[in-house]
């Protein structure tokens, strides 16, 4: 449970809304907490730059954080990007090099104010992660440090929109959001008369990104853009890097460990797309105040202790049961010096007919070909948090589908830390093919419990930017490595390792069905297992404290559901996602919101050119005189060498349709 904090040792002004002009006469939109005494006594500004609406979107969670942390001597600055909430322009795409222009002149802005020191800093979860990276490597002279959650520096190996060379089917749900999430207006509360021709604006600049991103399907100059790993030496800034396990972006945490040069610290918790304030799933920490002794480290000069510490902290989680939702992930907390870390040491593994062994045992070639339905039970690419259902489940089905590999039962406890991989040997009978790799855990009774995985295109297992067709019949060799991961692997139970060539509806299937061959006792898996250390479990955070959140009345509850179809005739199956959001009323500020998305799949068996996504939102905005509502459907299918996007924008003001638009494109398939 968190205490709520109402009193703070100094006491909180809010300003809202304050206009911050750029260079180019657009006008940016914010809301800043900051002391009331700031003027007498100036404190450094934190800046969050995001596109999700900071007075009806963001504010569930903002409330929670910013007064707290300006409360303790900080002025937090949450501006909507241009072209989103009340701010004026447009907003083409994600990440572009107007937004890093408008972050640069923001703290600029910042810095000069009179109630500020000078000093700024730089958060953010997801986009705000991305972006407070993509700035500090822009070297703003006032930036003096960041705390990235949630993020990645890689914007095409580790994104909602390509993993492992594969497209993601997260790449048309997360295009259909931000589409009917951009077309929504501003505050007229806030913009006044112009909130009409604003949003008018915006509706006439709609297009669905999702055409742009797939006509990217290799890493080229337009992913490498915003990359901070293409030159880890422009962050000259410290940098604090959080995620967790249950989220999409876990990976990039200890690669910045590892590329940084600069003062840095990494945390990965249990939990999803979420701050780790609010815990989810738990255990929950005193997120807030650590990000205070953060900030009074490197805005303020005062020694907090929190570089003293190991630069390194993960929970390792224990063995449990699968579920497609956790309230929480028991485990307990450790921490090293720096990652990679002295207490991590590789133990490799022979993939044996059906084992995991020490030693090779060579025998009979094995054959793998996955149905199109491998994947199903593996949960969605990212966790989103609240109590969605879309973590994987019990893997018995999945492991049948694909080629197992078991050790013997773990005469002791087996605790790892890091990326597992493979290094692969194998021919395959088709040019184009994706080969996945699942670890998990067996329990005595049967039960497979996902631990991680991993997958890779064959096509780019030279290059992600060059990618080449498999020749086949000839021996491929390539290294396949999967998602970090810290688990416990309990005395009794086993690791077991699975190969398919299919992971639908998370990957997009090849356009054949191909056949592997693949020799025992030449390929290898090497787990990267984590020594214990005295003081493992003894480490706790501070209580979760948070201040008031929003007042809220709920006027229709939310609603979650996953349904799987199963049609035998048909030799189909449908997997529909449902999440109703509800409706809400901000009290503090007379608007109502409301959201729903339905993310359907569907594929017929033996067929991976019948995949298919039909993903759509309902989202909705009640202001003043704005009455709003947007619809948003993208739809995605394929042909043997291209994909077909489908999508379409409604938007609705009392009920009544004011427009309407549509679009498809026919995009060539790149070794995908």
């Amino acid at each position: 449970m968190s205490t709520i904090v109402d009193t703070f040792p100094r006491k909180v002004l809010t300003l809202d809304p304050v206009f911050i002009t750029m260079s180019d006469g657009i006008t940016l939109a914010a809301t800043i907490w900051l002391p009331e005494d700031a003027g007498e006594s100036p404190v450094p500004a934190i800046l969050e730059l995001i596109p999700y609406r900071r007075r009806d979107g963001t504010v569930f969670r903002d409330l929670k954080m910013h007064p707290y942390v300006a409360g303790h001597g900080f002025a937090c600055c949450r501006v909507d990007i241009r072209g989103s909430g009340d701010s004026e322009g447009l907003l083409p795409d994600e990440y572009t090099g107007r937004e890093q222009d408008d972050a640069c002149e923001i703290i600029a802005w910042l810095a000069a104010q009179d109630w500020c020191t000078g000093s700024v800093g730089m958060t953010g979860i997801s986009w705000g992660g991305f972006n407070a990276l993509q700035v500090a490597a822009r070297q703003p002279p006032a930036l003096k440090a960041i705390i990235a959650l949630c993020c990645s520096d890689d914007r095409y190996a580790d994104d909602v929109h390509y993993y492992g060379g594969n497209l993601l089917t997260e790449d048309a749900m997360w295009s259909s959001f931000i589409l009917g999430l951009g077309a929504l207006p501003p505050d007229p509360q806030i913009v006044g008369d112009k909130w009409r021709d604003m949003w008018r604006e915006r509706l006439e600049a709609t297009t669905c990104w999702s055409e742009t991103w797939m006509r990217h399907q290799r890493r080229d100059d337009y992913w490498k853009f915003g990359s901070v790993c293409e030159d880890f030496s422009a962050v000259k800034v410290p940098v604090y890097a959080i995620s967790g396990w249950d989220d999409t972006y876990f990976n990039a945490v200890p690669r910045l460990m590892e590329g940084l040069s600069v003062p840095r610290k990494g945390l990965i918790g249990p939990w999803t797309h979420a701050y780790p304030f609010l815990g989810d799933p738990g255990p929950a920490i005193g997120y807030l105040q650590e990000a205070i002794r953060w900030w009074r480290h490197w805005l303020e000069g005062m020694d907090t202790g929190i570089m003293d510490e190991p630069a390194y902290t993960t929970l390792i989680k224990d063995p449990h049961r699968p579920a497609h939702y956790y309230p929480d992930h028991p485990g307990r907390w450790v921490r090293d010096p720096t990652w990679p870390s002295p207490n991590v040491s590789g133990k490799s593994l022979y993939l044996n007919a059906g084992k995991l062994a020490d030693a090779a045992q060579p025998g009979d070639t094995m054959l793998l070909r996955s149905p199109v339905t491998a994947g199903r039970d593996c949960g969605r690419y990212g966790g989103y948090g609240g109590t969605v259902p879309d973590m994987a489940g019990d893997q018995r089905r999945e492991d049948g589908l694909g080629l197992c590999f078991d050790t013997a039962p773990l005469t002791e406890d087996l605790d790892l830390l890091g990326a597992p991989a493979i290094e692969l040997s194998l021919r395959s009978d088709m040019p184009q093919a994706t080969i996945t790799a699942r670890l998990c855990e067996v329990l005595p009774d049967g039960t497979s419990v996902l631990v991680t995985w991993g997958t890779l295109n064959l096509s780019q297992r030279d290059s992600r930017q060059y990618p080449t067709p498999v020749i086949p019949g000839e021996t491929v060799v390539a290294r396949l490595e999967l998602n970090h991961c810290g688990r416990r692997f309990g005395r009794g139970n086993r690791l077991r390792l699975v190969l398919s060539n299919q992971h639908w509806p998370i990957l997009w299937p090849a356009p054949g069905m191909p056949t592997f061959e693949i020799a025992p006792g030449v390929c290898r898996l090497t787990l990267p297992v984590r020594a214990s250390q005295p003081g493992d479990g003894a480490y706790s955070f501070e209580p979760l404290e948070i201040s008031s959140p929003v007042p809220v009345e709920e006027m229709q509850e939310e609603v979650n559901k996953r349904e799987l179809l199963i049609d035998a005739g048909k030799r189909s199956e449908t997997l529909t996602l449902t999440g109703d959001y509800g409706r809400q009323k901000l009290l503090d500020r007379g608007i109502e919101t409301w959201a729903k998305v339905v993310d359907r799949m569907e594929i017929t068996e033996d067929d991976p050119l019948s995949a298919r996504i039909d993903t759509g939102w309902v989202l909705g905005f009640k202001s003043g005189e704005a009455d709003a509502e947007t619809t948003s459907h993208v739809v995605v299918t394929s042909t043997e060498k291209q994909f077909h996007l489908e999508w379409r924008l409604e938007a609705r003001e009392q009920g009544v349709k004011i427009f309407e638009r549509e679009g498809e494109a026919w995009i060539d398939r790149d070794h995908m």
